[in-house]
């Protein structure tokens, strides 16, 4: 047996123990001891065929490169956000955490093997200079398909130093062929705010960018102010909204509720945390609408189901993207890593929002007119994002709250 080999076998039992023993399989239901044992009856298959592949595939194969496509196929087996990075992309992906990187502004999971698009930064090159939409598929960057990449290294692909650039290729809806892109990295600063007034300032519209601990100072200040400023209603605009943080999201739900549940984390080795109101913390019982869309990911969800299952106000516009998993990276001996999902948040329903995304109680899809105009791109000219002319999911989201009794 090959040296090769051997590292092959080790490096997939120590993966899979891993997953096993640190908390891959969160969604319980299975004892220790029976995961335990099938992971030891797996083990023993994936020798087998590993030695069936050595020794009658076609061409002698590369095992290691056999053991590199088992392990990512393994961790992404779970979910889009669980990698495997070999020693090399692990010793990569720590220089870059620990620099201060430029972006495109594409916020990016993984949906049927390939990177897509969740949401587009608003005022990053993205945005600004070609026509790219929410459920794009990126299908290489650098020339590199991203269906053989991690979603750790999808990430770390598309950032760099400042004015450099990275071309990929984008499949989408009615077109034949991918669409060659090329975009130059820049620092891109978080959104601020966006406040608008409605009904003779009656209605208060707002959309954070970011979920982050200043967007939401301003966004508690702003509800402070509301009597002040004749503001009797509420409109929040989280579609798009992607970064941020868990905590900071919780503490939004909470200026809205009184009481109730507003979510739950809980993991194999995580135990259950519930996060209720806390009445101290509430500020508003203004009437509420929250719209959402596919780029609604991540904190922005769990405010979203929050508001929905306490009946604290109405959701409209898509169904989210469904990301809601706390992840943890874990050396292996070799000088790789695994990222793995160790634990994920629960809507007040109970619903993993990672498994099931929140669907508003009121659906309201983009135009087809308005998607079909955002494809028509001419590829030879560098393209200029303009405003749809209409926005249904937002009149429809004034009419709701016009209709509402402060």
């Amino acid at each position: 047996m090959s040296k090769a080999f051997k590292r092959s076998v080790f490096g997939i039992s120590v993966a899979l123990v891993v997953i096993v023993f640190l908390g891959g399989f969160i969604s319980g239901g299975v004892s220790a001891g029976s995961q335990s044992e099938t992971v030891y009856r797996q083990m023993g298959v994936y020798e087998e065929v590993l030695h069936k592949i050595q020794s009658d595939y076609v061409t002698e194969p590369n095992i290691n490169d056999v053991t590199t496509g088992a392990l990512h196929g393994l961790l992404e087996s779970l979910d889009a956000d669980s990698s495997y990075l070999t020693p090399a992309e692990y010793t990569a992906y720590k220089a870059h955490s620990n620099e201060g990187t430029a972006q495109v502004g594409l916020q990016v999971s993984k949906r049927f093997g390939y990177a897509t698009v969740v949401a587009v930064v608003p005022g990053s090159p993205a945005d600004k200079q070609e026509h790219i939409m929410d459920g794009d598929i990126l299908e290489a960057i650098g020339g590199h398909s991203t269906r053989e990449m991690s979603l750790a290294m999808i990430r770390l692909s598309l950032e760099g130093k400042p004015g450099t650039n990275v071309t990929f290729s984008i499949v989408r809806p009615g077109k034949a062929e991918p669409q060659k892109i090329s975009l130059t990295r820049t620092v891109i600063t978080a959104p601020p705010l966006a406040e608008q007034q409605y009904e003779n300032s009656s209605i208060l519209y707002l959309k954070p960018g970011v979920l982050s601990r200043e967007r939401v100072n301003e966004i508690d200040a702003k509800l402070r102010a509301m009597p002040k400023n004749g503001n009797k209603k509420v409109l929040l605009d989280l579609r798009d909204v992607v970064e941020g943080d868990s905590d900071q999201a919780i503490r939004l739900a909470n200026a809205f509720l009184k009481s109730g549940n507003i979510a739950s984390l809980s993991g194999q080795k995580v135990a259950k945390q519930t996060f209720d109101a806390d009445p101290a913390k509430f500020i508003t019982n203004a009437p509420l609408v929250l719209l959402i869309n596919h780029g609604t990911a991540g904190p922005a969800e769990l405010v979203a189901a929050a508001i929905l299952d306490n009946k604290r106000g109405d959701l409209i516009g898509d169904r989210t993207f469904g990301e809601g998993a706390v992840q943890k990276t874990i050396d292996l001996p070799d000088g790789a890593a695994v990222i793995l999902s160790i634990a994920k948040y629960d809507s007040p329903s109970g619903k993993a929002i990672q498994d099931t995304a929140v669907t508003p109680n009121i659906v309201v899809t983009e135009s087809i007119d308005q998607l079909l105009a955002e494809e028509d791109i001419d590829e030879t000219q560098p393209a200029e994002k303009t405003a749809p002319a209409t926005d249904d999911q937002l009149n429809k989201a004034l009419d709701v709250l016009k209709a509402k009794t402060a």
